[in-house]
């Protein structure tokens, strides 16, 4: 089924990915739990502390979605022959139908970009800075000729992609919206979520956007590969190694770390007990219970893995939530690991278990 607003299909996750995914990736919704994109919001809102990074790159990325959306819907009705006067002039027509179709599925760091992508892109970028100085001048048209809707820009983690572009025509001024939105909230200085970028960067945004009104996508670029860069330097690889080689969360390790420290601390306890009270090794047999439940707390936490939720395909994301694990590289990579924690459980509890029980007994 076409979609009925010409945008490009959903990027698909890559089930026949044998390596772990990039961060570009997750961003553009081609991978699946544990490694997706909500795991990714989660991680990066309860464990770097810097969720409003991700918010700001994923509010560009959607900006650009709606710029896209835009600028399709003036290419069609030129290509159609019914121009909306208010919209498309003669002048534009050409440079309109010369952008192409922009059916590429996300939009993603310039440096991932190709360069038809970064062809069409900037003459997008041109084409939206020639109308915003045709229209700045009349704002009462612009007024005129919205009548719509404004897109829903407050959730940008639920837009990634041009397939999720707004189902209603998208009017010059939400466009406008959508970029004065990004400003307020992210980058002038005592935002709401201001984010801390290099002071040239910053300003030449705050300034693009509020003297020379500048909306097109372009004027992000800079602050967004910047923002995205350190995403991928600072943030990804722990993502990764919690989701990807792990499948517990921090404070449930340190949960799994106090349990096994207690329970190892209460089996050496009763081993001596037993063993200088000259009890039977039928009675010291108990002792498997709590070294069994400290080494394999221990082993959780050394490893960050629980290997008996590893093996049924289970990953937490919050504290006692669990989510199933569709990634079919990270199941087996968490399998493989689980079965390293197992062994190295059973080497240990069996060696305490054999040290304790068979070692002669002494009443004191």
């Amino acid at each position: 089924m076409s979609n009925p607003m010409g945008s490009s299909p959903s990027p698909q996750p890559d089930l026949s990915r044998n390596r772990l995914p990039t961060l570009f990736e997750v961003l553009s919704r081609r991978t699946l739990p544990p490694v997706d994109l909500f795991s990714f919001y989660i991680y990066m809102r309860d464990q770097q502390r810097s969720v409003d990074y991700l918010d700001f790159w994923l509010d560009v990325a959607q900006h650009m979605s709606l710029c896209r959306h835009y600028v399709r819907e003036l290419r069609r009705s030129v290509l159609v022959g019914t121009p909306d006067p208010e919209k498309a002039s003669k002048r534009s027509s050409a440079i309109l139908e010369n952008i192409g179709d922009m059916n590429y599925p996300a939009a993603g760091p310039s440096m991932y970009a190709t360069d038809k992508e970064r062809d069409q892109d900037a003459q997008m970028s041109a084409y939206l800075r020639e109308e915003r100085g045709d229209n700045h001048d009349s704002p009462q048209s612009s007024n005129d000729r919205r009548g719509r809707p404004s897109p829903n820009v407050s959730s940008a983690r639920d837009i990634t992609t041009d397939s999720n572009s707004p189902a209603h025509t998208v009017a010059r001024q939400d466009i406008r919206a959508s970029a004065e939105k990004i400003l307020y909230t992210f980058l002038l200085p005592g935002a709401e979520r201001e984010i801390t970028l290099p002071g040239s960067i910053t300003q030449d945004v705050i300034t693009s956007i509020e003297e020379y009104g500048r909306d097109d996508p372009e004027v992000f670029d800079v602050a967004k590969d910047y923002v995205f860069q350190a995403m991928e330097r600072d943030a990804f690889p722990g993502f990764l190694r919690m989701k990807a080689l792990g499948n517990l969360i921090p404070p449930t390790l340190i949960m799994r770390l106090i349990l096994g420290l207690v329970s190892m601390f209460g089996g050496f306890w009763a081993a001596f007990i037993l063993i200088f009270l000259n009890e039977s090794r039928k009675t010291r047999l108990w002792l498997i219970l709590p070294f069994t439940i400290g080494v394999y707390c221990l082993a959780s936490y050394q490893y960050s893995l629980d290997p008996i939720l590893a093996l049924v395909g289970y990953s937490e994301y919050t504290p006692f939530n669990f989510s199933r694990v569709r990634e079919p590289y990270v199941r087996k990579l968490l399998s493989q690991r689980a079965l390293t924690v197992l062994t190295v459980t059973v080497v240990i509890d069996a060696a305490l278990c054999v040290l304790f029980v068979l070692v002669p007994g002494k009443k004191l």
